[in-house]
């Protein structure tokens, strides 16, 4: 990061600051110190204002199981209550929930006493199945109204549901099957992205077909894409017939707030993916409590996370934290470049969207569009709406982070650049907008409430300024409970010994700014490279690339060497055309010489590499195990049938 990008501050403005639920520094400081001084209290009363409970907690905290915390245990509630008859029941019935654009651009618009009538109808389907409190449902779906139906009528009746991505594999899908012993799959005959029908229903066959999955019973299947689609007798049934004869009504199980409200498989650092495992009242408080400090919801927002529901993000800010608010938000199809890369512009000045929260990956990827094409620029487009900008996925690198500022937020609306994982369940470090001062590339500070460090290998707290690894030091309620069937690995993954299993360890490094105090990500602790002793993140080197005027987007890897121990490897994606030849050396040269100049000599990558694009799934996440195969020359053996583009891969061996 230049010197320029760290000083430069951006403040809340007065009027901003003046509506805000955290309204100034100050505020924030009040609510960090009630939490500090009754840390139980803070959150119980959080949890009593924000959700409804059919049985009142007594117990807030319960660690004498540590590191399985419980919050809330002896409370019972229900999500869907929560998020669907609370605000039926408070006149909102008529309101608009869910404004769902399809991938061809058609608009279908749900009301929440329409939403709360079909996932009760949906609720009572599975009840008929014999599905119950306590069993798994996978489900494999596209970004659709029926997907949020699915998740909310799972939650209805206290069945863990656990939602695979529509981009993984049958093989991936088996894995997840056989791991949750789901006993049904909620799946649709295909899905539309980008103007084409791709397969579900086949892949979801293919995966029951194979050992492992002989735990489901049924499989109900949406009509989305209209593909000749095989049923199979006894076992399948359309979305649409099961739900024909059903009451509009049902009953919601009540739950203990401790139970399992999903399982979300993640990859670990070994091949077999993670089950992770949220609860149900905690999980909901930090999703609602979040929604009012980040996002600073308002009654007539619009919101808009362009996450899938394969994902966290899509869990907590698409399917549960804005329905508990009451707030009408965008589900979308599609993808941001079809049929042009001006579609999210144009969705937000259709939909008239107030909150927006997208990835750094899109956002560097419509920069890229917009330079090389000036119609699909934001400028273009009436884009007054919005209020609040939102970052999430991966630190947004200061250079992208300006862009969007600019030229989305018409150097208006607060950016809140949020850290957070599948794991913790909701935002962990993020800027309140209407009380922080924003620096470009820095997710600022903690969420009130959540306590976090920065330590060396032994636990010990390092001082501002010098780099280290990110930790939680105390339970918060959204927190994952365990690893599916492996609490052993649960323990080992994030309680680790080294810490004398006291503090949470989120798996990446972090740097606290010395006047500040503001936290900067540098990456995952295994994405910090080690040359000539020197310890370096690959965020601060990525940083750098894309601050380039030549580069759109650039990806950091480490590969053994001799000399120096680690050596550095750049995948890059230039704005113009991909170099060849001398050229691809002139420019090489010239951004080793720019790196040296930002960050000092030892950070100049030893090989820099150029492609079209960056090897991506097609959730826009970066693979980076595939770029250090590939930067170590390795012959890539993995399964790369989530990747957007396999063919990249040809480009960046190098």
């Amino acid at each position: 990061m230049s010197n320029e990008q760290q000083v430069r501050i951006y403040n809340p403005t007065e009027e901003f600051k003046k509506n805000a639920a955290v309204s100034g520094m100050d505020a924030y400081r009040a609510l960090c110190k009630e939490a500090e001084d009754d840390y139980e209290g803070y959150w119980a009363r959080n949890a009593r204002e924000l959700l409804e409970w059919k049985k009142p907690f007594t117990q807030v905290l319960d660690e004498s199981n540590s590191p399985f915390f419980k919050w809330f245990a002896d409370g019972e509630l229900n999500v869907s209550y929560n998020c669907l008859d609370r605000q039926v029941n408070a006149g909102l019935g008529d309101k608009v929930a869910i404004i769902f654009e399809a991938d061809s651009g058609e608009v279908t618009k749900v009301t929440y006493k329409e939403l709360l009538s079909r996932v009760s109808k949906f609720a009572n389907a599975l009840r008929g199945m014999g599905v119950k409190k306590g069993d798994r449902v996978v489900i494999y779906m596209p970004m659709s109204i029926e997907g949020v139906v699915a998740m909310q009528g799972c939650a209805r009746i206290g069945a863990t549901h656990s939602i695979v991505f529509g981009g993984f594999s049958a093989q991936a899908l088996r894995d997840r099957i056989e791991d949750a012993g789901a006993v049904a799959l909620i799946t649709a005959d295909g899905q539309h992205r980008g103007g084409k029908a791709m397969p579900l229903k086949p892949i979801a066959d293919e995966a029951l077909s194979l050992n492992g999955c002989d735990t489901i019973k049924n499989v109900i299947v949406a009509k989305r894409t209209g593909a000749a689609t095989e049923m199979k007798a006894g076992r399948d049934v359309w979305f649409d017939d099961a739900v024909a004869d059903q009451s509009d009504v049902c009953e919601p199980e009540w739950v203990s707030a401790e139970h399992p409200l999903f399982i979300l498989y993640t990859s670990g650092s070994t091949g077999k993916p993670k089950g992770v495992q949220h609860s149900t009242g905690g999980y909901l408080l930090q999703a609602i409590l979040s929604m009012k400090y980040t996002f600073d919801i308002k009654p007539d927002d619009v919101f808009w996370c362009t996450a899938d529901i394969g994902w966290v993000t899509g869990h907590t800010y698409i399917t549960y934290g804005p329905l508990a608010c009451g707030t009408t938000e965008i589900v979308f199809e599609g993808v941001p470049t079809y049929p042009d890369a001006g579609r999210f512009w144009r969705m937000i000045q259709d939909h008239k969207v107030s909150v927006f929260y997208t990835a750094p990956t899109a956002i560097r990827s419509l920069i890229k569009a917009a330079d090389n094409n000036p119609t699909v620029h934001p400028t273009k487009y009436d884009l007054s709406s919005l209020r609040i900008l939102g970052s999430v996925g991966e630190p947004i690198n200061p250079s992208a982070w300006e862009w969007y500022y600019e030229n989305v937020g018409g150097s208006r609306c607060p950016i809140v650049d949020t850290f957070w994982q599948t794991e913790t369940g909701a935002h962990m470090i993020t800027p309140m907008p209407g009380a922080t001062p924003l620096v470009p590339g820095s997710c600022t500070l903690p969420f009130p409430g959540v306590q976090v460090a920065v330590v060396d290998e032994t636990g010990t707290e390092v001082p501002w300024g010098q780099g280290g690894i990110l930790v939680v030091k105390r339970p918060w309620p959204a927190m994952i409970r365990t690893i599916w069937n492996d609490p052993d690995r649960f323990v080992k993954s994030y309680y680790p010994a080294d810490f004398q299993g006291k503090l949470y360890l989120a798996g990446d490094g972090a740097i606290r700014d010395k006047d500040t105090g503001y936290f900067t990500i540098t990456g995952r602790i295994d994405d910090v490279l080690n040359v000539s002793g020197h310890r370096m993140g690959t965020m601060e080197i990525e940083s750098a690339l894309v601050a380039h005027e030549k580069v759109a987007e650039a990806a950091v890897v480490g590969r053994p060497d001799d000399l120096t121990g680690e050596a550095i490897v750049a995948f890059v994606v230039l704005k113009g055309s991909r170099p060849t030849g001398e050229e691809a050396k002139a420019v090489i040269k010239e951004l080793q010489t720019w790196v040296g100049h930002e960050i000092g000599p030892i950070a100049k990558p030893k090989d820099i590499r150029f492609g079209e694009n960056l090897p991506k799934t097609r959730s826009g996440k970066i693979m980076r195990r595939l770029l250090r195969q590939l930067a170590k020359g390795e012959e890539i053996t993995q399964d790369t049938s989530t990747l957007e583009n396999p063919g990249i891969l040809e480009q960046l061996k190098g």
